[in-house]
């Protein structure tokens, strides 16, 4: 895996004065910009994108003209030795040469391969007291093509070598007229259990961005924007670690502006503060990737279309990882008795069943879920993994996170809270060929909960255990920081199609969100795919499904996640239930992806989309609306190649695409097209 490349920089310590002062960044390829403004002692900034218009001249280079996106937004961090967003110092700044580079390999995300470069500009400020305290900030911007990233770091130069942040002014102001795609932040310690908040809110859709948020406390991470024919923004963070509180943004000002918010009193049932301690770093003025004094990224994506949001990989490009994995982690597709089947399924028969049917379907792993403590014992866990192992099956085991911040009473509990008492629970695990755990109830994003999350993976990376967390935070780069890190839930999830016939009305519409909102950023452990009419171990009983069996096919391909908990049971290997098909399908289905492309689509209403898993290409084209869609758009990547078509009224068909790759279909409401 290869590092960044060093940075050579100029040194450019007079763009700033006393006075007001712009310096631009431009992206490598000229057409992201951010314009940072320094006046009266506050420092600010500007994005957008500049579009090519043809020159007046013949012969004459294109003229560019700038679409400012994000509009005039403060800077800066409020720390216990002083206000670092007013009264600033100008000290120095520097902007690199060339364009940076960066790339890397990732296992686990929709795209493996990636390579990339930015332009990097960053410059330090004092404090008029500068001399009591000894602390520069730093303000560090990195502009890649589309994407934009920018973080604040600390750098002791007198005698303080720790820092508390309180608050940060970090905003981004958009016009009144744009509208959003975000999910509200809930109150804590509330729901069921007083597990929440776990990012499981309901989403506005397209709605003003003035819109106040149900509880009054903003939106989580990420937030998608429209700006009508201009385009499209998607802010959310990255790289936070446990030297960093976890944010959301607040609710909008009526003049735009969503301002960064820190976590709130009553998270992790009151325990822990809602700022953040940061140790500092060394007085060498640069941006240092030892993490030492630096807070998360503020990522920002830009387009004119949906295509840099729904393929960008900034999330994953500004971070690095924190450890080495200590085994060759591995994909995994599930069954998961749970789902379907819920709380009375969690004993030795019925597990027995459910391992049998990942033999059967040739998966990789069989999912555990809650209960297993008290139904089945250690000792039948024990027979359990060793009947996984006669059937070529990994184990999944599921916990409770908690120690003393929920009350959820499902065990196994007080075996994840602390290191002492997981590593003992690890070995155990590990003993037994377990493949990975999934980890329940989390409790919000203070620095204390984020400290819990890296000590659960660093510890499960030592005993070769990868990690899906639910009912948790949104998963903030960790792809690449923690290479045993799966997937975490961090959404509404299937789990709710069996709990309200009011989310299977709604499932189509939401399936066609999250590739642009949620599961844009991060992986998603959604557990969905159920390829029955109703949500229940009996087939005449529970909430009735609305989407078509093919919709269903089409969200594995659509939800990414390198650990997939697909709604399967037993039932679904008779034909007469299932046709065969759609098993095939699920059979062959990956859950890792080399590359994702997006082809066409509107949040909430349907999407098309490709992904790409060694040679094999997988396109699913959904509708999420109730009325017919008519698509008529072009998957270059299968041109002249002879699918498989899926659809509702045929089934499967053997299709040889034309020499452009038009998929050409209506779609009746809540199905989709799959091509493969």
């Amino acid at each position: 895996m290869k590092r960044i490349a060093l940075l050579t920089f100029i040194l450019c310590a007079s763009v700033f004065s006393l006075h007001a002062e712009e310096t631009r960044i431009l992206s490598p390829d000229g057409l992201t910009y951010v314009d940072l403004r320094f006046e009266d002692g506050k420092l600010s900034y500007s994005a957008g994108y500049r579009t090519l218009v043809k020159a007046k001249k013949k012969g004459a280079a294109p003229d560019s003209i700038d679409v400012p996106m994000l509009l005039d937004s403060p800077l800066g961090v409020q720390t216990n030795v002083g206000d670092f967003s007013k009264d600033l110092i100008f000290n120095q700044s520097k902007k690199s040469e060339k364009p940076q580079s960066v790339n890397y390999y990732l296992r686990q995300a929709k795209q493996t391969n990636i390579s990339t470069e930015y332009n990097e500009y960053y410059a330090t400020f004092s404090l008029p007291n500068a001399r009591r305290h000894g602390v520069q900030m730093l303000v560090d911007f990195r502009v890649f093509n589309n994407n934009i990233a920018y973080r604040y770091q600390f750098i002791q130069t007198g005698v303080t070598s720790a820092l508390v942040v309180t608050s940060e002014a970090s905003g981004f102001r958009f016009p009144t007229d744009a509208t959003a795609f975000i999910c509200p932040q809930s109150d804590p310690m509330i729901g069921w259990m007083r597990t929440k908040p776990s990012y499981e809110e309901g989403y506005i859709w397209d709605k003003p961005i003035t819109t106040r948020s149900q509880y009054g406390h903003g939106w989580t991470f990420p937030c998608l924007f429209h700006e009508g024919d201009k385009g499209w923004v998607l802010i959310s963070e990255t790289g936070v670690t446990s030297n960093y509180c976890g944010s959301h943004l607040s609710d909008a000002t009526p003049d735009g502006l969503f301002t960064i918010a820190f976590p709130m009193e009553g998270e992790n049932n009151g325990f822990g503060s809602t700022g953040a301690q940061i140790g500092l770093a060394t007085d060498k003025v640069s941006p240092n990737s030892s993490q030492a004094g630096v807070t998360p990224w503020r990522t920002i994506t830009i387009g004119a279309t949906l295509k840099p949001i729904v393929e960008t990989t900034i999330s994953w490009d500004v971070v690095e990882p924190l450890y080495e994995p200590s085994i060759d982690y591995k994909g995994s597709r599930n069954t998961w008795s749970w789902i379907i089947w819920q709380d009375p399924s969690i004993n030795y028969d019925d597990q027995i069943k459910f391992i049998d049917l990942a033999a059967a379907l040739g998966w990789e792993g069989c999912l555990i879920d809650g209960g297993w403590f008290q139904n089945i014992g250690r000792e039948g866990m024990e027979k359990l993994f060793a009947y996984c192992k006669q059937k070529g099956v990994r184990p999944w085991v599921w916990y409770n996170s908690n120690g003393a911040w929920n009350d959820a009473p499902q065990c196994a509990r007080q075996s994840m809270h602390n290191s002492i008492v997981r590593k003992q629970e690890m070995k155990w695990l590990q003993k037994h060929g377990v493949a990975g755990i999934k980890v329940d109830f989390f409790a919000g994003d203070k620095q204390e909960t984020m400290r819990v999350y890296e000590g659960l993976l660093s510890d499960a990376n030592d005993y070769g255990i990868q990690v899906i967390c639910h009912g948790c935070t949104l998963p903030r780069g960790w792809e690449r920081m923690y290479p045993n890190y799966c997937s975490s839930e961090a959404v509404l999830a299937s789990e709710n199609l069996y709990f309200s016939q009011g989310f299977c009305d709604m499932e189509a519409r939401h399936a066609c969100l999250h590739p642009f909102v949620r599961n844009t950023v991060a992986s998603m452990e959604y557990g969905g795919t159920v390829l029955q009419k109703r949500l229940h171990k009996e087939p005449n009983k529970g909430n009735i499904r609305r989407t078509s069996d093919v919709f269903e096919l089409g969200t594995a391909i659509a939800f990414q996640s390198s650990g997939q908990n697909f709604a399967l049971t037993p039932m679904n290997l008779d034909e007469s239930v299932t046709p065969k098909y759609q098993i095939e399908f699920m059979r062959k289905v990956p859950t890792c992806w080399d590359e994702t492309r997006f082809i066409d689509g509107y949040p909430g209403k349907y999407v098309v989309l490709a992904r790409r898993n060694g040679n094999d290409w997988y396109v699913c084209a959904l509708n999420g609306e109730k009325e017919p869609l008519q698509v008529n758009v072009e998957v270059p990547m299968l041109a002249g190649k002879q699918v498989k078509w899926l659809d509702d009224a045929n089934g499967e068909k053997q299709v040889t695409m034309d020499k452009r790759g038009t998929l050409k279909a209506q779609i009746p409401g809540e199905s989709a097209v799959v091509l493969y």
